[in-house]
């Protein structure tokens, strides 16, 4: 199991096969995804990676989190995040992951927060069919109608489909295929459309439903800070080397 990155969500857009036809893709953005810091089994019970993603204005950022970028030797970041790994797939602490950490081809699974719709009724909501359009009806053709039962059991239970706050949620979607990936800008393109708002962070790792891709780069593809290429990022490469 490997980690897992941080993006943005850029947008959406189209890109077009061999065969003329035209796939819908959403194009997540790496830019300066790192390695924030470790989790181990010694200290904290458990074995993680936290990556940070964006930069944070320092005036932001408290001194106790100052001081923890500083150990790591990163600037302040955004968004932090922890994606759990054994111990032999853990990354450097600085590297910088990069696009092709993934492989054209492979699934992925996206974990995003949804947009809010604010307060919504129940049609929207629920996609309840509201009410008849006449024969008693008047002014209450969107509404849910009756929400509780008589004498039993005489109210109204707990989660009940009815109006109210719509969207803002973490949402996975599952199985969506790397289409397309530009390394020197970071962006990924995945088929399909991702959960959240343009600008939005997205959680992108590998999908638990499919089989990894043999060639993907094992613990993953990553840049050394100060180094001007990626560094060796399995077993063989380095024995190679």
């Amino acid at each position: 199991m490997r980690s897992g990155v941080i993006a943005q969500k850029v947008g959406m857009t189209r890109v077009f096969t061999d065969a003329g036809e035209h796939v819908p893709v959403t194009v997540l953005k790496l830019d300066g995804c790192q390695v924030v810091a470790h989790r181990t089994q010694e200290q904290n019970g458990y074995t993680a990676m936290q990556l940070g993603i964006g930069r944070a204005k320092v005036k932001n950022v408290s001194k106790a989190e100052r001081g923890r970028f500083a150990v790591a030797q990163v600037e302040p970041k955004m968004k932090l995040a922890e994606f759990r790994v054994p111990d032999d797939k853990l990354i450097p602490v600085g590297a910088e992951i990069t696009a092709d950490h993934f492989v054209v081809g492979q699934f992925v699974d996206v974990t995003g927060t949804t947009m809010g719709k604010g307060f919504a009724g129940p049609m929207k909501r629920w996609n309840f069919r509201g009410l008849r359009a006449t024969h008693g009806v008047s002014l209450s053709h969107r509404s849910h109608g009756s929400t509780g039962g008589r004498q039993d059991p005489g109210k109204t239970f707990k989660n009940k489909k009815m109006a109210g706050h719509m969207g803002v949620d973490r949402v996975t979607t599952l199985n969506l295929r790397v289409v397309q990936l530009d390394i020197d800008r970071g962006l990924v393109l995945v088929e399909g459309a991702v959960p959240g708002v343009a600008g939005g962070w997205i959680f992108l790792r590998d999908a638990i439903k499919k089989p990894l891709p043999k060639d993907a780069p094992m613990p993953g593809k990553f840049r050394l800070a100060g180094a001007t290429s990626e560094a060796p990022v399995n077993d063989d490469e380095q024995k190679e080397g």
